[in-house]
């Protein structure tokens, strides 16, 4: 038995679903356990590209059951929306291998429409939100008056629930009527009802009959409202802790934690990023890594690998081992940077990664300059037959990080991975 959390190390679009898609191949049970349809995960199998939003990336697996835990933020009608988008391309849902927890919470249209407003208040301020309502839905559900999924299929209650949210004052302009809306989710939740289960007893269930389950994250490290680059994060905790909450198990069922790391870094939306390449470089890893997020399309900000934070998410996530993506994306370049420490205007060189968000803001990056490969990794899949310098570069990272790099990833495809315990 083995209970793997998959964690991004990053700001998140590091890889993780293709990842979560490679590990998945032998376990029972892979478990999403926070955020929304504000993340998304491409997996690439044989000539088709799945693009997933809130079904966990073991569902491309017959004999693997996927989840939707109690920290998820459910959008119940983009939910039905991807089940019947993925029956088109073969993969049937059914109960038997998909469930949603029935106490997660729920989006609904006046959470998308105030997500928007807040977003355009903000003015010169704005944080990057995808407009999906993942905010303001844990806002409500934070504040005791969200609504869960099993509440869309009681429907006096649900009644309750909605008059509670303040209908002429909370999107004053959105055009919402409350009995359209109450109909229109009454509908979703007769569809979802099959689904819905105590997922935290399924888990634990299937955790005490030995079966290995993965717990996936959404984001990364930065993002997480409590230790990332705050307030330019999510909602929720995509950090390692955040799993057990968000599944219902307790933390010494944790056997192991994945930590998702590009080879390079990218961010979405605002917010600093101190190694931001706005240059021929940013461009060049930009084009060759096809930077566009998989959920808004928006182009992705890139940067060299930034050591300071990498070693920040391995302590705050406690990482076992680090999953090492889009080397290939490196293969073109003579020299790879990477920052090793901050400096502040005061002369201070910073090398462990600040709390305060304008020294964050005002840091410049220190390099170390390792020598490129210039040599073509997207077949390799032994690292012996590595470039020797793309295995120094492995070597460093590892040896920098402090934990080892048990997967390389050089292309989207299943077959471009290279696993090992250790570079060495």
């Amino acid at each position: 038995m083995t209970v793997t959390v998959i964690i991004g190390a990053q700001w998140g679009d590091e890889g993780k679903g293709k990842i979560t898609d490679i590990l998945a191949e032998k376990v029972s049970w892979v478990v999403r356990y926070q955020g929304g349809n504000n993340a998304g995960h491409t997996v690439v199998v044989g000539d088709k590209k799945f693009k997933l939003h809130l079904i966990p990336s073991g569902i491309l697996y017959d004999s693997c059951v996927s989840v939707l835990g109690n920290g998820v933020v459910v959008d119940p009608e983009g939910l039905l929306g991807e089940i019947d988008a993925l029956a088109k391309e073969g993969i049937v849902i059914t109960p038997d291998r998909f469930k949603i927890s029935s106490i997660a919470h729920v989006i609904l249209p006046y959470h998308r429409a105030l997500d928007l407003q807040q977003e355009s208040s903000r003015g010169g301020n704005k944080i990057g939100t995808t407009g999906r309502g993942i905010g303001p839905a844990y806002t409500d559900k934070i504040s005791r008056r969200g609504i869960r999924m099993l509440d869309l299929l009681h429907p006096d209650r649900l009644r309750s629930l909605l008059q509670q949210a303040q209908w002429d004052t909370i999107v004053p302009h959105s055009g919402l009527v409350l009995d359209a809306v109450l109909q229109q989710y009454l509908a979703l939740g007769q569809r979802l009802a099959p689904f819905m289960v105590d997922t935290s007893l399924l888990i634990n269930q299937a955790i005490a009959d030995g079966q290995s389950v993965i717990l996936e994250g959404a984001q990364g490290t930065f993002l997480d409202v409590d230790h990332g680059t705050y307030p330019y994060v999510t909602s929720s905790n995509p950090i390692a802790g955040g799993a057990c909450t968000g599944v219902g198990i307790g933390p010494n069922r944790v056997s192991r934690v994945v930590g998702v790391a590009k080879a390079y870094v990218t961010r979405v939306g605002e917010g600093p990023f101190p190694t931001e390449q706005c240059n021929e470089i940013g461009t060049m890893l930009q084009v060759r890594g096809a930077e566009v997020g998989t959920t808004t399309n928006r182009t992705r900000r890139c940067g060299w690998l930034d050591m300071v934070g990498l070693k920040y998410a391995v302590r705050v996530n406690g990482i076992t081992d680090i999953c090492l993506t889009k080397l290939d994306v490196l293969d073109e370049l003579s020299e790879v940077l990477v920052c090793t420490g901050y400096r502040l205007p005061d002369g201070r060189v910073l090398t462990a990664f600040p709390l305060d968000h304008d020294e964050f803001a005002q840091a410049e990056p220190c390099y170390d300059v390792l020598p490129g490969w210039q040599s073509d990794t997207s077949g390799v899949t032994h690292y012996a037959d590595l470039p020797p310098n793309a295995k120094r570069y492995i070597e460093y990272v590892s040896t920098m990080a402090g934990v080892p790099i048990s997967l390389i990833s050089v292309g989207s495809r299943r077959h471009q991975t290279i696993r090992l315990i250790a570079a060495s």
